[in-house]
């Protein structure tokens, strides 16, 4: 094969001299019959290759171009006074900078550096794309080798890359592993001391450096872009770029002043990479990085080796216990959770359960914070229990698994966070456990964020789509990758969905039923009080109201709590009901639920999979629980028995039994929802509410 280009990357290739690289082009382009030599004549390496823009390569040696000759097979040299620079095709052969004596071909330094035999969907496309100097946006799923994307081009290139990155707590250790690989790497960060700052930039104008990793705060500085004014730049590539997305779920506004670039560097080419962007997203990261010209290179979201595994909750701790338990015993997983608080006291609970757990969330001490992940990286086992502020990044190839104690906010989000799983290709799992408390949680963050109306109504639609992801009755990975645009089949045999399918009942009475419910309540309640109306139970708040006289009272009683909870969820999900987040959660009946008001259609929903539990005669001497709802019982009474020792009184003073089993079964979460419970009251609320719901929030999530 004959290549028809040459490029140079003569930051050491200089130092043999003018001649000398001529020289060693020449008889190695003819030893290795790579470039067809000219008995007599010219090759100008304006046309076929490209040196350095700077003319400050070598203290002894200042030029901007060769002109090579063969006379009788002999190679003659001469400078050029100036050099046009070619668009070199994807049969171009490299000199690559690290090592002086090798031709470099993408694929050899792929294999040379980083030791693949080969590259992996559009990867080769994307390398060429940017040595020709064209611009790139890439979506490529976590895993799928989108570092090397910009890695290589970098060391192809004259120059040095330039990573812009969110990750500032990663920097050093993407550095150090690219040290390992002997590529010359570093970074620029606020957390360089002013020397080592200096020291990084004295190196990256002497040429000493193929990439520089930079926050994009850092970047759009003016000293920062004075810098890179003055030493030649490979190319921009910008991390996460869906952190440009106003509407997506990572936004930064740092990113936005990121189309900077374009302006003020025209001729270097930028690629732009993410593993999540659904169609909208992507429009608006081209147009915001100014990449509405540039090459889009959309890899499949599929991520086959996660299994997806969606599933309500009962008893989300004693849940996440079993799946660690029974299906992951010692392997490094995260598990996500919605609050700060909740992160610390899962990881503690893990820990007293015998896992190895560590909490990660902005609100610790930075130092604590990169010890766990150091520790996460660098040893086996390891459960990282995070808010989403962690993972980003992320490149531990052996995470078994990925939990959600929280239902996510969007669809983006889910896939972001369970794609941090099987990196290496092996089987992993995605697992999360959601109920209709996380629905309004959400939404209630949601309507009180100081968003404008138009980024709410967004965030409406994507917590929409996750909670039709989680409710659907099909194949859960088709649902996923369909909404990010890719066609995929009907059934992946490797979600829950598609391995024990989902049965299905005609709901449309006990809808009917739930509906009128809402409605005869005057649409001022939330679910507890609602299933307490239509079971017939009785309790101080149905009292209150007369809730009692309607004629929805008791209609619900042939269906247990578990079963209406999953109703109203659905019904939620589905849009049929709507959640008042100013009115304590109260649901609201929709326009959409008219005709089955007034009998004109039916509606099925999906039967909630249980834990199958051994029944049990009930014994008056001896409460019996369901086994997942026992530490909870537990808890709750040693609680009891500690306020009844600070208070000098019996337990039952504090609770009756009754009282916890209720708070057990019903699991109240605020204080209007604990006052619902039989044998609470104001005075019991303030004096001890609190700590009870503490106690059972810890259970919960």
């Amino acid at each position: 094969m004959l290549f028809q280009s040459v490029q140079l990357r003569p930051q050491r290739f200089c130092l043999l001299g003018l001649e000398g690289i001529a020289t060693n082009i020449a008889i190695a382009l003819q030893t290795h019959r790579l470039f067809e030599p000219r008995p007599v004549g010219f090759f100008q390496f304006a046309t076929c290759s490209v040196f350095h823009e700077s003319e400050h390569l070598a203290d002894s040696c200042l030029f901007r171009g060769v002109d090579l000759t063969f006379e009788d097979g002999k190679p003659a040299v001469k400078p050029l006074s100036a050099i046009t620079y070619s668009q070199p095709d994807p049969e171009t052969l490299y000199f690559s900078a690290m090592d002086d004596h090798v031709l470099d071909t993408p694929l050899a330094l792929l294999e040379r550096v980083f030791g693949y035999h080969s590259f992996r969907g559009h990867q080769q496309a994307i390398i060429d794309t940017l040595v020709g100097g064209d611009d790139a946006l890439v979506l490529m799923p976590t895993g799928g080798g989108k570092s090397l994307c910009y890695q290589l081009p970098a060391l192809l290139r004259p120059g040095a890359g330039i990573v812009i990155s969110p990750l500032i707590a990663l920097m050093q250790d993407q550095v150090d592993a690219l040290h390992e690989l002997g590529v010359r790497a570093g970074f620029l960060n606020s957390t360089l001391s002013g020397a080592e700052t200096a020291a990084t930039e004295r190196a990256l104008l002497a040429g000493e450096i193929d990439l520089l990793y930079v926050a994009p705060e850092r970047l759009t500085q003016g000293r920062t872009l004075d810098l890179l004014h003055q030493c030649p730049i490979a190319l921009f590539a910008i991390d996460e770029a869906h952190c440009v997305s106003q509407w997506g779920h990572d936004f930064r506004a740092d990113y936005l002043q990121l189309g900077l670039l374009r302006d003020q560097f025209p001729q270097v080419p930028r690629i732009a990479l993410t593993a999540t962007a659904d169609p909208r997203t992507r429009r608006e990261i081209a147009d915001r990085l100014g990449l509405a010209d540039a090459q889009h290179f959309v890899s499949s979201f599929d991520r086959p080796n996660i299994q997806y595994r969606i599933t309500q909750k009962q008893n989300a701790r004693q849940q996440l216990l079993r799946f660690l338990r029974d299906e992951h015993p010692g392997d490094a997983g995260i598990v996500y959770c919605l609050s700060r608080n909740k992160v610390d006291t899962t990881a503690a609970w893990l820990q007293q359960q015998g896992f190895n757990a560590l909490p990660y969330h902005a609100g610790l001490p930075a130092d604590t914070r990169r010890h766990h992940q150091q520790r996460f990286l660098r040893e086996d086992g390891i459960i990282m229990v995070a808010t989403i502020a962690f993972g980003m990044g992320i490149d531990k190839p052996d995470v078994r698994f990925v939990a959600h104690l929280d239902l996510p906010k969007s669809v983006e989000g889910y896939y972001q966070e369970t794609g941090r799983a099987g990196r290496d290709g092996d089987a992993a799992t995605a697992w999360l456990a959601y109920g209709i408390e996380d629905v309004i949680k959400l939404r209630q963050m949601l309507e009180g964020s100081s968003g404008s109306e138009e980024h709410k109504r967004s965030e409406r639609h994507k917590l929409d789509a996750m909670l039709g992801l989680c409710e659907i009755t099909s194949c859960r990975r088709h649902a996923l990758l369909q909404y990010f645009g890719e066609d995929s089949p009907a059934q992946c045999g490797n979600c829950d969905a598609c391995l024990n399918p989902p049965t299905t009942w005609d709901a449309t009475e006990a809808v009917q039923k739930a509906m009128s419910c809402v409605y005869r309540t005057g649409q001022r309640f939330g679910v507890n009080h609602l299933i307490d109306v239509l079971r017939g139970g009785d309790t101080e708040k149905i009292r209150q109201f007369g809730h009692q006289h309607l004629s929805t009272y008791g209609i619900g009683a042939d269906l247990d709590n578990g079963t209406w909870r999953s109703i109203f969820r659905q019904l939620v999900a589905r849009g049929l009901l709507r959640v008042d987040v100013d009115g304590f959660g109260a649901l609201h009946l929709t326009d959409a639920c008219r005709p089955i008001l007034r009998g004109e259609a039916r509606i099925d929903l999906r039967r909630d999979a249980r834990d199958v539990t051994e029944k049990r005669p009930r014994s008056r001497q001896q409460v019996v629980l369901p086994e997942e709802d026992k530490p909870l019982w537990e808890a709750l009474r040693r609680l009891r028995r500690e306020l009844a020792d600070e208070h000098g009184v019996p337990p039952y003073v504090i609770f009756n039994d009754r009282t916890l089993l209720e708070m057990v079964e019903r699991r109240p979460l605020k204080e209007n929802e604990m006052l619902s419970v039989t044998g609470v009251g104001e005075t019991k609320l303030e004096r001890f509410g609190d700590a009870f719901l503490e106690v059972i929030r810890e259970h919960e999530y």
